[in-house]
């Protein structure tokens, strides 16, 4: 069985990699992230996941791993923001505040499919304006869900969360390890052990 990365994120694959798994293929599917009018931020995410999961073109026997992060400020939906000024308004909506961090998994092996979403919650410190300005400056919220990356400088303005760490990042493992078991993609664990 050949497995197939629907996802460009670096991440994704680096998750992947802690628990021994390497893709044999990686092809990010290309579709419109455009959430509906009023839909909610997990039906949004799992949504999201399974639309990737389909875009994705493969063989009867390549089984096909695709993920969305999705960070929600109460019902409102927090994408990858189009610039800094959309960054700096994502950060400062979350200063001070809890938000949830969802993510969900969708794989398909044929016609058959198997999901799940991890629903995380992450409290933010509240930021000054030099804190923001650095954020901004560094680059970092480029591409990130929310406009920020726990990863990376960001995890300065996490003191908590409650949840998956990896789900935050991008790919819950224990969800992952289930859904490839379940479809019968060998997962060993054997990872980069130092």
């Amino acid at each position: 069985m050949r497995l197939i990365l629907g996802s460009g994120s670096p991440r994704r694959r680096e998750l992947l990699a802690q628990i021994g798994v390497t893709p044999d293929d990686i092809r990010p599917p290309d579709i419109d992230e455009t959430p509906l009018k009023a839909e909610l931020p997990r039906v949004y995410c799992m949504r999201m996941a399974v639309e990737k999961a389909a875009a994705v073109q493969a063989g009867s026997g390549d089984l096909v791993l695709c993920a969305d992060t999705t960070v929600a400020a109460g019902r409102r939906i927090l994408g990858k923001p189009e610039d800094a000024a959309e960054a700096a308004d994502f950060l400062y909506l979350l200063s001070g505040r809890r938000h949830r961090v969802i993510t969900a998994v969708a794989m398909k092996l044929g016609d058959r499919l198997w999901k799940k979403d991890v629903v995380n919650h992450v409290k933010f410190k509240r930021l000054s304006d030099e804190d923001v300005s650095a954020y901004l400056c560094s680059g970092e919220w480029q591409g990130k869900a929310g406009g920020y990356a726990i990863q990376g400088i960001g995890g300065a303005f996490i003191p908590w969360i409650s949840g998956s760490f990896t789900g935050i990042v991008g790919l819950p493992l224990a969800e992952t390890v289930g859904l490839l078991t379940a479809a019968g993609y060998p997962v060993t664990l054997e990872g980069n052990a130092a």
